[in-house]
């Protein structure tokens, strides 16, 4: 089979894709840049901690830090060796990361490119675990959760939605605690490699100066054809209204930090996601933007300094906004964002100002195709929620005035709004 070609020529963008012959999609977005980027993702989050394979009988639900667990245990060999040591040979600049929904693992390099994907797509299809590399591991990864506790910024975000989830497991740290993951064996983290570490629940996705062949001879060189698992997630019951209101912890910090949260429902076809990303990126950007009447007057105000940001996240079973900062007042901070939304919704912004910031939040998508890193990482999460980032801009144009003030009126519900804070030590 061929690679079948996507292009959007409005934007001038195009990318190569098919489905290598062992069930691995790829996905080739020349560039004609100086540094190339690749990377190899799969849908295995902290948040798949209960699922079902065709082998199961029923559910079966594995320790909390069991996908970010894995990632760190990848990157060492049966002979001890590590991936970074590979890579460096290379001239390779590598790294992974877990979130909720994905785990991937990533490289940037000038030269060499088909010697660094070699080692990408090596590493990761060769797992291997004992009962030694496993304790030596949670010895590593535990004082990684010590560090994050102590973390502000980590902190503030995940008390967010911790107040805001009642049973959602995106309530809980991506790492798991030290209890959990000392839970965690070699045959759990087999059994989870096995069930989502098949390639046809995994994407390649490479930005830069390559060809599309060039890509696939490497895939046919190290991969091997591989069965489709089927997966089963288990859906979680989660009520709409949120977890508690307000949630404080003192840590080390010169001024407190805030994180408020306004708990959405999420959209349930790949297409409505798109729609719903779209909207929520202009009304934020209306409401909370640089070039808002709301920024400019508290900025002056001294409510809120440069620090204040606003955006809308969006995957499996789960959607909230989160308007983060710092500040001396952060209470008060929370009432003008509630006073805001409540304003807006009785006397929305003009159809002029409507047109002028979704033209703005068009033009700031486009500048993300200047970098291969951004490219590459990004169209793995549209892929991930089965969408596609060459259509994003025509999500962005085709958003309606009134499309915005019903979303606005449906999905911004203040009695859903949460309120993080870390205050200094005193």
């Amino acid at each position: 089979m061929c690679f079948l070609v996507k292009e959007n020529k409005e934007i001038n963008e195009k990318y190569y894709y098919k489905v290598h012959k062992t069930g691995l999609p790829i996905y080739v977005f020349p560039k004609n840049h100086s540094t190339s980027f690749a990377v190899f993702g799969t849908r295995f989050g902290s948040v798949d901690s209960t699922f079902k394979t065709a082998d199961d009988k029923d559910f079966v639900t594995v320790p909390d830090g069991v996908a970010h667990f894995l990632e760190h245990k990848l990157f060492e060999d049966e002979n001890g060796n590590d991936a970074f040591t590979r890579y460096a040979q290379y001239g390779g600049d590598a790294n992974a990361f877990t979130s909720f929904v994905r785990t991937a693992y990533l490289f940037s390099c000038t030269n060499n490119f088909n010697e660094n994907l070699e080692v990408l797509l090596d590493f990761v299809t060769h797992p291997y675990f004992t009962e030694q590399t496993v304790k030596k591991e949670q010895g590593i990864i535990g004082e990684e959760i010590r560090m994050y506790e102590d973390n502000p910024n980590w902190r503030v975000f995940f008390n967010m939605l911790a107040a805001m989830y009642v049973n959602h497991p995106i309530r809980r740290d991506i790492a798991g605690t030290i209890e959990s993951i000392s839970q965690i064996t070699p045959e759990i983290l087999y059994k989870c490699y096995n069930a989502f570490y098949n390639l046809h629940n995994m994407a390649l996705c490479v930005c830069g100066d390559v060809t599309p062949e060039q890509v696939e001879a490497v895939c046919d060189k190290v991969l091997k054809p591989a069965p489709e698992v089927s997966i089963a997630r288990m859906t979680v019951d989660e009520p709409e209204h949120i977890h508690q209101e307000r949630v404080t912890l003192n840590l080390e910090v010169a001024q407190p930090l805030f994180c408020i949260g306004i708990k959405q429902t999420p959209a349930k076809t790949p297409e409505e996601r798109l729609k719903k990303s779209a909207v929520n990126n202009i009304l934020l950007q209306l409401m909370f933007g640089k070039s808002s009447d709301f920024y400019n007057r508290h900025y002056e105000s001294g409510l809120i300094n440069s620090k204040f940001s606003a955006s809308f996240e969006q995957e499996r079973q789960y959607a909230f906004v989160d308007i983060a900062g710092s500040c001396e007042n952060p209470d008060g901070v929370k009432e003008a964002v509630c006073e805001e939304i409540t304003k807006r919704k009785e006397q929305f912004f003009t159809r002029e100002e409507f047109e002028r910031t979704k033209r703005a939040v068009y033009a700031n998508f486009l500048f993300n195709f200047d970098s291969t890193e951004r490219i590459a990482t990004d169209f793995l999460t549209y892929i991930f929620a089965d969408t596609d980032m060459l259509d994003f801009p025509a999500a962005i144009s085709n958003v309606t005035y009134e499309d915005a003030m019903e979303e606005l009126s449906a999905s911004y519900d203040t009695g859903k709004c949460v309120l993080s804070i870390i205050f200094p030590k005193k």
